[in-house]
């Protein structure tokens, strides 16, 4: 796919394949999936199983990696093709234990300024109820010439 002028308004596909390494190979393995991208609001989905710690519950790294690629890949879409977004700060809070089936991950923007954005990202199961809440701030710095 050459470059677009914009990444709003491209379909979750159209996203991946312009990513040069596609959904990336960690949520690959860890079976993270798109749902919907825009730079107010990313959704995706992920499953409990196979990214569990030791005693079967959702490991909460995992979390924090949905939520980072969540809040990354808005934050990316907002700065194009000017700049790129760099995290450099995320946290979680993790509310309650996930053991089977699939969370998903919503980030809404809270801030979408010139040099950072912020976006809060809420995780939760399949009955609706909240898993984790986690917040990220990227820096948004100049692209690279081409």
């Amino acid at each position: 796919m050459s470059a677009p002028e914009t990444l709003a308004g491209l379909s979750v596909e159209e996203l991946i394949a312009f990513m040069p390494d596609g959904n990336g190979r960690l949520n690959d393995k860890m079976g993270v999936e798109l749902v919907e991208v825009s730079a107010e609001r990313v959704v995706a989905t992920m499953p409990v199983e196979g990214n569990t710690q030791p005693f079967g519950l959702l490991h909460g790294g995992a979390s924090v990696v949905l939520a980072e690629t969540l809040g990354s890949i808005g934050s990316a879409i907002h700065a194009y093709p000017e700049k790129i977004a760099v995290g450099v700060d995320i946290n979680a809070t993790h509310h309650r234990a996930a053991t089977s089936g699939t969370v998903t991950g919503v980030a809404t923007a809270v801030h979408l300024g010139r040099s950072s954005t912020s976006y809060e990202i809420v995780i939760t199961d399949e009955r609706g109820k909240r898993v984790c809440t986690s917040r990220i701030t990227c820096a948004l710095v100049p692209a690279p010439s081409r």
